[in-house]
């Protein structure tokens, strides 16, 4: 099994920034890529940033410039950087581990509320 825990969600006002983190632990094996994904009430999950093991990123275009995943492999560790942050990014983010294109992991969620 494989787990990861996020952290570093909250409240922030618009304009703000916040950094999440995940950690993966437990039977990892390889990664194909690790990301974050978010879901706002009512919408669907959406793809936010991803990072694959070749060091490639993906970034949905309403946070291209704003928003920065990295990695460190070293601690099967992923982070979204966030700055500038508007009321619509206000969502659950959840972490995302891929072993292969295919086989997916997810974290529990954690809260990000953009609000005056």
């Amino acid at each position: 099994q494989v787990q990861l825990v996020e952290s570093g969600g909250g409240l922030v006002q618009p304009g703000g920034s916040l950094r999440l983190s995940c950690a993966a632990s437990g039977s990892i094996g390889g990664i194909f890529g690790m990301g974050w994904y978010r879901q706002a009430p009512g919408k669907q999950r959406e793809l936010v940033a991803l990072v694959l093991s070749t060091g490639t990123t993906d970034y949905a275009d309403s946070v291209k410039g704003r928003f920065t995943v990295s990695r460190d492999n070293a601690k099967n560790t992923v982070y979204l950087e966030m700055n500038n942050l508007k009321p619509e990014d206000t969502a659950d983010y959840y972490c995302n581990l891929r072993s292969s294109p295919t086989t997916m992991y997810w974290g529990r969620g954690t809260q990000v509320t953009v609000s005056s």
